[in-house]
């Protein structure tokens, strides 16, 4: 008897799932057709799913509701995105429907903060975070939102400089409202232990009763802790988060206008059929502990923060292949060619070994073979394989007669960013085309085009041949 792909994926995972499902032999996301897409746009193409970033946001702001209430937890929830996972306007737009905040970090980003407000989709009481380490142009930037009556833009203080900087660029009846970022120590995998990022434990409360707290102008609000791991649970992250709360609450007694702490974002998204995690539990656990930690040293509870990026946008986006040939290797091993690069479209995968959801979009009905994927530059490091897949890769087997397409999902966070949109890309690979996916009234799906795919013409005025 012949093993289909379908029986494959039934045999190994709980399938379908809540994003996907089956027409037939076809594939559907949230019940978009792909080769509807397909078919209508040809590939190589990236999409992204706007309902699905309002679903992420109001998703955690429910665990954080419901988590607060249940331990009686009297301070408030505030959800920033973080704009560096992605800043399209489509992406900015649908995420700010939800009543949030932003973190940003760059001084570029302040110009879309500015354009934002201008277009009412931002309002100046809205917190603006401003991370990062900060240039002189960044600084000035932030200088100019307080100069424009942004009520409630909070740098959060990388370095000693930057302090001095923002004081001196204050006019006479300017408040200054500041954070602090909590220098963490990383895992030992890490190359380096502490966080290049922030001030060390022990140097905050001497720097706050040094550089802040005679300041009259500034005012500290925030303590900010973030560690590149991400939140898990994990007796690392519990630890890490202990120390921070004993920096808090030191902090808090010499200084009363500290009323908020900002947990980062480093929350998780699928990377595989069998992703597991229990997000309302972490929130509660955080929740409790951070209440149990303030009432222990008898503290008010800080107003919560938190600054998620890839979790608002990763499921969002993804990106559709087509098979375009099979080279037998050694007898044994099968490359299968996309139209496309994973260094340059999918870079998380090549420098990170990040894994994708990753799905035949047609064919479902076929067998299926082990497989490896290539993508199309000259450079050995641009494929796709068992090292970056959660396990070996099976597809249907490659028929010439029969095209083959495949779809990487969760893909929506950093990916254009890192691999340079719009720009030049290993072996002048063009970026592809990228696609806006919304929902009408009625339920019902319509598709535009957000960008062609990249044109000659513009790769020879990029290099200045044009």
């Amino acid at each position: 008897m012949k093993i289909k792909y379908f029986d494959l994926i039934d045999q190994t995972f709980e399938f379908p799932q809540r994003e996907f499902s089956l027409n037939q032999e076809e594939l559907l996301f949230h019940d978009i057709p792909m080769m509807d897409l397909v078919e209508q746009y040809g590939t190589p193409l990236k999409f992204t799913y706007l309902p699905s970033i309002s679903s992420q946001i109001q998703k955690a702001k429910s665990w954080f509701d419901m988590a607060m209430s249940k331990v009686n937890y009297s301070g408030k929830y505030h959800y920033c995105y973080c704009t560096k996972s992605s800043h399209f306007e489509p992406v900015l737009t649908e995420a700010l429907k939800n009543d949030i905040h932003i973190e940003t970090s760059s001084a570029f980003d302040i110009d879309i903060v500015k354009k934002l407000v201008s277009d009412g989709k931002l309002k100046k009481n809205n917190y603006v975070v401003c991370n990062g380490y900060k240039t002189d142009a960044y600084l000035e930037n932030i200088a100019s939102l307080i100069h424009s009556g942004y009520k409630n833009v909070i740098p959060v203080i990388d370095n000693t400089l930057e302090l001095d900087k923002l004081s001196n660029s204050l006019n006479p009846e300017e408040q200054l409202e500041i954070g602090i970022r909590i220098a963490s120590e990383e895992e030992p995998k890490f190359a380096f232990y502490t966080s290049r990022l922030g001030i060390g434990y022990k140097d905050i409360v001497p720097f706050y009763e040094q550089k802040v707290q005679s300041n009259k102008q500034v005012e500290l609000k925030m303590l900010h802790f973030f560690i590149n791991t991400g939140i898990r649970d994990t007796a690392y992250y519990w630890s890490e988060l202990s120390k921070c709360l004993g920096v808090y609450v030191k902090l808090k007694k010499v200084c009363p206008t500290l009323t908020a702490l900002n947990i980062g974002g480093g929350f998780p998204i699928k990377n595989s059929l069998n992703f597991n995690f229990d997000y309302a539990h972490m929130v509660e656990e955080i929740v409790r502990q951070v209440k149990t930690y303030c009432a222990e040293h008898n503290v008010p509870e800080p107003d919560l923060f938190t600054e998620f990026g890839s979790f608002t946008v990763g499921e969002s986006g993804g990106a559709i292949y087509k098979i375009l040939h099979q080279k037998p290797q050694n007898d044994r091993e099968k490359w299968n060619m996309i139209d496309s690069s994973f260094m340059t479209n999918l870079p998380d995968s090549w420098a990170i070994n990040k894994r994708f959801v990753m799905l035949p979009v047609n064919r479902w009905n076929d067998e299926y073979e082990r497989v490896f994927l290539g993508g199309l530059t000259c450079d050995s490091d641009d494929y796709y394989n068992s090292e970056q897949h959660v396990n070996a890769i099976y597809l249907p087997k490659y028929d010439v007669r029969k095209p083959l397409y495949i779809g990487f999902f969760n893909t929506g966070a950093y990916q254009e960013s890192v691999g340079g949109y719009g720009g030049i890309q290993h072996c002048l690979t063009p970026a592809p085309k990228h696609i806006i996916i919304q929902r009408n009234e009625d339920g019902s799906w319509r598709s535009e085009l957000f960008a062609p795919e990249q044109s000659p013409e513009s790769m020879l005025r990029i290099l200045g041949y044009q």
